[in-house]
């Protein structure tokens, strides 16, 4: 009786083979590299099931996790500095008329708002950072207990950086709050002001929403959609609780 055996095996992306070697499969060798194979059920009854790894080359399937970092921080910040600082000038229209009051909320709210940003993003990631060291360290101390290798730490290049999100934060989240100082900060008359901040808020909502979703490989029009319903949804909700606050003192 012929004896079966089954393996998994995996072979990752690496340099094509010298001549004296054998050669890989037909089909699976591109500029210089061998696709990543996977051979599953090896046995005397069983299909061989080859599968090249698109991801070994540039033009596969593209590994969002990477940017996951980055995104949050700078999509969080624009969102953060859009909704935020139109939600503070809407609130005093809501109370006063004066254009001046409404560009001086606006700034204040800018200013907060971006450091408040960037603290909270640094403390967070710089949380991860050390933990993310502290976990690198404890396996480098194993590694050399069991005498593998020298202990270098592996994935140094993939620890977070507390100063680059905190920057990215405070980066978007200015460019965010921006928008609507610039929209109808400088608008006189109340009406036309109030407008104008709406129409450039609701605009950009979306479209950061869509530049978020598309580069994180989501849907961009529900992701547009559901940025600009939070949106108006905080916008209307500080208008209405200004608005009452001042009807009853």
């Amino acid at each position: 009786m012929a004896m079966q055996m089954n393996s998994v095996v995996h072979v990752s992306t690496s340099p094509s083979p010298s001549p004296a070697t054998s050669p890989p499969p037909e089909g699976k060798q591109e500029h210089g590299e061998v696709a990543a194979v996977h051979v599953v059920g090896v046995g005397d009854d069983e299909a061989v099931m080859v599968v090249k790894d698109e991801e070994a080359f540039g033009g596969g399937g593209v590994d969002y996790s990477g940017r996951a970092q980055w995104l949050r921080a700078a999509v969080l910040g624009a969102n953060d500095g859009l909704v935020s600082v139109a939600s503070l000038m809407i609130g005093v229209g809501a109370v006063s008329e004066s254009g001046r009051a409404m560009l001086v909320s606006g700034v204040a709210g800018l200013v907060a708002g971006a450091c408040s940003m960037a603290i909270g993003e640094f403390v967070s990631v710089y949380a991860q950072y050390d933990i993310e060291v502290a976990v690198a360290r404890r396996r480098r101390r194993q590694r050399r207990r069991r005498g593998d290798g020298d202990g270098e730490e592996e994935g140094s290049g993939r620890l977070p950086s507390p100063f680059k999100a905190a920057a990215a934060s405070a980066l978007a989240f200015t460019v965010g709050a921006l928008l609507p100082l610039l929209a109808g900060g400088f608008v006189r008359p109340w009406a036309p002001r109030v407008a104008a901040v709406c129409a450039a808020t609701s605009a950009a909502l979306a479209g950061f929403g869509a530049l978020g979703a598309a580069l994180g490989g989501a849907s961009p029009a529900r992701s547009a959609a559901r940025v600009l319903l939070g949106g108006w949804a905080a916008m209307a909700a500080c208008y209405g609780v200004l608005r009452l606050f001042a009807n009853l003192y």
